[in-house]
């Protein structure tokens, strides 16, 4: 599977954008989707999953009610908009695909799209 992530960007604080990651290779349909970011010097954290038929999403704590993943799976994509963005919400995010164990932790996810940065202004 490969993944290619893009829509960040440079936005003010209080503002929204749109991340989109399309996939190609084997069935996108399938696979738990999710998003992770990394901010420099910090360690890669869980943003968001999404689970294949849509029926379950997974938020970590500092961007529940603010962040929303979606996925369109006659697409192969999935979105992550993002709104009420803050300067906290700096990093670069990176989609991710199957994974094997807790969402949460980076190395249970078997793919990895490339990162698209976000930078939150105030």
């Amino acid at each position: 599977v490969q993944l290619q992530a893009s829509g960040g960007g440079l936005v003010q604080a209080g503002g929204s954008l749109r991340l989109s990651c399309v996939a190609s290779g084997r069935t996108f349909s399938i696979y738990v989707m999710g998003w992770f970011r990394q901010a420099p010097g910090k360690e890669r954290e869980f943003v968001a999953a999404i689970s294949w038929s849509n029926d379950y999403t997974y938020y970590s704590d500092s961007v529940k009610g603010r962040f929303t993943i979606s996925r369109d799976n006659a697409k192969n994509t999935v979105y992550l908009e993002m709104n009420s963005l803050e300067r906290e919400d700096t990093a670069a995010y990176y989609c991710a695909a199957d994974p094997r164990g807790s969402y949460y932790a980076p190395g249970s996810w078997q793919y990895w799209g490339q990162g698209t940065q976000v930078t939150v202004s105030s």
